[in-house]
C-alpha cells in the first residue's frame, strides 16, 4: 500500500509492526502531511528509559529529515542524506546496538557526519 488511513491507535500499532520488517523502530520514519502543514518524526516514542545513555539509534529521525527535505523539494539533499545513512550502515558497518553493532549514538552520528562531509 502507498497510503493507509486509520485511527491514531491502529496507526501506531501498524507502524510498530511494520517497523520490524525494516530493522526495528530505530529505522522507521513517519510523516503527517496535510494541505497546510507537515510534521516529520521518528515513529517511536521518546524512550525516556534510554535517554542520556548513548544507545539510541538516530536513523529514524534522520530518515524523517530526508522525507522533510523531499517535501521541501530539496531532493538532492535528501538523496545525499539517505546515501550517507546507507553507506554508514552497509559500507562502514557502523551500527548501533539495536542493529547488532557496538556504536554509541555519538559514534554513529560522527561516522554519518563524516560520510556526508566526505561523500
Amino acid at each position: 500500500f502507498d497510503v493507509l488511513v486509520t485511527t491514531n491507535l491502529f496507526g501506531d500499532i501498524l507502524s510498530d509492526l511494520a517497523a520490524g520488517l525494516v530493522g526495528g523502530l530505530g529505522m522507521t520514519p513517519g510523516a503527517n502531511i496535510g494541505a497546510d502543514a507537515a510534521i516529520f518524526e521518528a515513529v517511536h516514542g521518546s524512550a525516556p528509559d534510554i535517554a542520556g545513555k548513548g544507545v539510541a539509534n538516530p536513523t529514524a529521525l534522520l530518515l524523517a529529515a530526508a522525507m522533510m527535505l523531499d517535501h521541501c523539494r530539496l531532493v538532492g539533499e535528501a538523496a545525499r542524506l539517505r546515501q550517507a545513512i546507507a553507506d554508514t550502515l552497509n559500507v562502514d558497518q557502523v551500527r548501533t546496538g539495536d542493529l547488532g553493532g557496538r556504536a554509541s549514538t555519538a559514534e554513529y552520528t560522527r561516522a554519518l557526519v563524516s560520510r556526508i562531509a566526505n561523500g
